[in-house]
């Protein structure tokens, strides 16, 4: 089983698992089965590599670029999205990120830049440090998100390192934050230790937003959905980004087609207070982020939140339904769709 995708965790994590019960949704999320053999998906179904304009960079929407910084996590999610930067012959890190940062410095357009991977946090602080300090001198970087799902896996890589504390405080300034990425996916990973390692960051100056996919066997109930923006909301959390399984190789197991998903997590929502209803539910597809807005019993709803080519930000499309569609491109028979358009200058 892992020698087709990779396995990785740690006494804490571990220690969450109830492993009385095989159904534990903590298990699931880490601990590898024979379903994920299952054949289904591509390696990159969001194509992401199309989108890479330097070794390392990759850079789709205009405002933001993504710095691919490790190759590692400080667990492995089992319905991962970017396994293949964990298959030896298929790598797209570059640790030397000097090209990436010329990139971004030569582009004035880009005001976002995201640390991703693998995971930013398993790195060195030393190293991660050099390199948020890159971006943070280039002028027109406003902001620096880190994305990690490392105050779940191992809260303690943030408590215990008060030199990674002062970098988010000497480089989360009052007009260019920091934005901590977060990857919280079932409430259980909020433990009082996950919820002191977000404290801490809260103190040193960083902003923390929270996206998960929405996984079958994990959070696919909108009970403990629900519970879930609640408590991210409780810490002071915001719940961002909820994520359509992506249909990459080995994630057969997790996925729940796109109509299902909506109901759960338009279900989850109607539980929570306004705070915790935050987050928008969403697909990363080749072309943007497509946010499923509503559904009838013939049509479902679809609209660009952010897209590849410019002229698609805002363009509202409608399709007719389709109960066993998994991913965008499942949508076949397009009803109607709009652009939003610039107002016109009075005659």
């Amino acid at each position: 089983m892992t020698d087709a995708f990779a396995f990785r965790s740690n006494d804490y994590y571990l220690s969450l698992i109830d492993w009385n019960d095989p159904a534990d949704p903590i298990r699931r999320l880490v601990i590898p089965t024979i379903e994920e053999l299952e054949p289904w998906g591509r390696l990159d179904p969001s194509s992401e590599q199309s989108y890479t304009r330097v070794p390392g960079l990759q850079h789709k929407y205009r405002q933001t670029a993504l710095l691919l910084v490790s190759d590692l996590c400080g667990g492995f999610c089992r319905y991962c999205f970017r396994k293949r930067l964990f298959i030896e012959d298929a790598r797209e890190v570059n640790r030397d990120v000097s090209a990436g940062i010329a990139y971004i410095r030569e582009h004035p357009e880009i005001t976002n830049v995201l640390l991703s991977g693998g995971d930013p946090l398993i790195l060195e602080t030393d190293k991660l440090r050099e390199i948020v300090r890159q971006v943070r001198e280039i002028d027109h970087v406003q902001i620096i998100r880190i994305g990690t799902k490392m105050p779940a896996y191992n809260p303690c890589r943030i408590i215990d390192d008060p030199v990674l504390l002062e970098m988010i405080r000497d480089y989360s300034l009052d007009e260019k934050r920091i934005y901590i990425m977060a990857q919280f996916s079932h409430p259980r990973e909020l433990t009082d230790t996950a919820c002191r390692a977000i404290a801490l960051l809260k103190e040193a100056g960083a902003v923390i937003m929270n996206q998960t996919p929405l996984i079958r066997g994990i959070n696919d109930d909108p009970e403990v959905l629900a519970d879930l923006f609640d408590k991210l909301s409780f810490v002071g959390i915001v719940p961002y980004y909820v994520f359509q399984c992506r249909p990459t190789v080995g994630n057969r197991p997790f996925a729940v087609p796109v109509e299902e998903s909506y109901r759960i997590f338009e279900r989850a929502r109607s539980l929570c207070s306004g705070l915790a209803k935050q987050a928008r539910f969403v697909m990363s597809h080749a072309t943007g982020k497509i946010e499923v807005l509503g559904m009838t019993d013939d049509y479902t709803y679809f609209k660009y939140n952010q897209a590849a080519k410019p002229e698609d930000i805002g363009r509202f499309m409608v399709y007719r339904s389709n109960p066993a569609a998994y991913w965008f491109d499942d949508y076949t028979e397009l009803v109607d769709e709009g652009r939003v358009r610039e107002p016109q200058d009075p005659a």
